[in-house]
This record gives structure tokens, sequence and C-alpha cells, in this order.
């Protein structure tokens, strides 16, 4: 495992969140029911004024039905691909010590810097102690 799998492991989480957004606004709009109202009168005399009602499924969910299912179908695809992703780096983590473990998320995902992650490791820690810490781990693997 590399740095750069430890980049997309950030992507991963943001992708299958906004893809978790976008299944679900594709779902609202597949249930999207338009209403509408009419006035209108009678042919006839006294020419009453009447107002019709009508409500329907929006155009885009009525025209192509199988549209929204294939591209429901993309966004599970690109949801589930960015799920293993998050998975693999996960299961990765749990491999590697614990310190390193602490360094990774620090630096990684949570973007600190090493004057930051040093303070959050504690026992008198240094920037550039933990910087160099993270280096060697990444050249030795």
């Amino acid at each position: 495992m590399d740095k750069d799998i430890l980049k997309q492991y950030i992507d991963a989480c943001e992708a299958v969140k906004e893809t978790e957004e976008q299944i679900r606004q594709l779902q609202k709009n597949r249930k999207t029911v338009v209403v509408d109202a009419v006035k209108g009168s009678m042919h006839d005399f006294p020419f009453a004024e009447k107002t019709f009602r009508t409500e329907g499924l929006s155009y885009s969910a009525v025209a192509n039905p199988g549209q929204l299912d294939r591209e429901e179908l993309i966004l599970e695809e690109r949801k589930a691909a960015a799920a293993q992703i998050k998975s693999q780096v996960e299961a990765w983590l749990n491999t590697i010590p614990v310190r390193m473990q602490r360094i990774i998320r620090y630096r990684d995902f949570e973007e600190l810097t090493w004057r930051q992650v040093a303070m959050k490791m504690g026992r008198k820690a240094t920037e550039e102690g933990v910087r160099k810490e993270y280096q060697r781990f990444f050249d030795e693997n």
C-alpha cells in the first residue's frame, strides 16, 4: 500500500456521500408528482365557472423510465467501487502499528500540519520527528 491510496481514501469517502445524495435525488425525481389547476366555464347557459385539478408524473419520469433505472444502476456501481477502496484502506490500516495509524489519520485524513500532528501525538513528539517517522514508514513499505 502506498501514499497514493491514502489520497484515494479521502476521495472515496466523499464519493460515497455524494453518490448517496445523487441516488436520493434521483429517487425523489422518480416520485415527483406535478399538480395544476385549470379554470373554464360550461358551454351552455349559465356559463358557470368550473375549476379542474390535474395531477400526474413529470414528463422526465414518464418519457423514459428505463433511463432513471440505468442512471441509478450506474450510481450504485460508482458507490460500490468507492466503498471498496475505502474498505481496502481501512483493512490495511488495521495491519500497521497503532502509532503509525494515528499519524496517518492526522496527517492524511484530517490534513493537519506536522506541528499539529506532533502536538496530538504527545509524549514529547516533535514535528520533525513525526515527519521522519512517517517518511521512513513509507520508504520501508
